[in-house]
């Protein structure tokens, strides 16, 4: 079988990373987050990058550990509730954002992957994220252009993957790994556990055309964005 498995997550990064990237980063919240290949990123110290994402983690965790950094220059998100540093850096004009319905963001991740430039949508016609984008009508109703997304690295966390790199997510989990994992041009996975044989065909969410590197998870903690507990209640 041949592999595109890499001894680390540093060594799967190291010479793909440069300043100025486009990199999508699958998860949503800290949930199916590519902690291991996140943490990679960081240490190159490459800067000035553009990150497609859900949202950027939270403030010490996720992809907040790149605004800690200082290496963003520009986010793509629908999301950014959880981060303080993420707020101060943009009100103060340190950090660009453009803002991305959920919806829209999916189908540029999707669109880009499938080698469609762009595509029409009445998502956010007649508000802020219509600005400066083409629009028309179809059947009476508005639409606005918007561009597919094709990063330069794209980073996302399986579940089971297998050395050619077909992946299988769990559960929440998946959310937009499989998105983002088509967008990139250069796409790395980290996987919790790595079969030695294939995969079944019928349970691939993410085929290993898709894929060209591949690291086992080196650091297993999962970190809980918000922990709520009920209080337990006398017998």
């Amino acid at each position: 079988m041949a592999s595109k498995t890499w001894k680390s997550a540093a060594e799967a990064v190291a010479d793909v990373a440069r300043d100025g990237m486009t990199v999508a980063v699958g998860g949503f919240g800290l949930c199916g987050i590519p902690h291991n290949l996140i943490v990679a990123l960081r240490d190159t110290g490459v800067k000035d990058l553009t990150v497609v994402s859900n949202n950027m983690g939270v403030d010490g965790q996720g992809l907040g550990l790149l605004l800690e950094n200082r290496q963003v220059r520009k986010v793509l998100g629908s999301y950014v509730g959880e981060n303080k540093l993420f707020a101060e850096q943009y009100l103060s004009g340190e950090l660009e954002v453009e803002f991305v319905p959920q919806g829209t963001l999916a189908e540029r991740l999707r669109a880009g992957g499938s080698g469609i430039p762009a595509f029409y949508t009445p998502t956010g016609v007649g508000t802020p994220i219509a600005e400066g984008k083409p629009e028309a009508e179809f059947d009476g109703k508005r639409v606005i252009l918007e561009r597919g997304i094709v990063a330069d690295l794209a980073l996302v966390r399986a579940h089971t993957a297998d050395a050619e790199g077909n992946l299988r997510y769990r559960l929440t989990a998946q959310n937009f790994n499989p998105l983002v994992a088509m967008s990139g041009r250069v796409t790395i996975a980290e996987t919790e556990h790595l079969e030695s044989e294939y995969l079944d065909p019928e349970r691939i969410n993410t085929p290993g055309v898709f894929v060209q590197r591949l690291v086992a998870v080196e650091d297993t903690h999962k970190v809980i964005e918000q922990r709520t507990v009920r209080t337990r209640e006398a017998v």
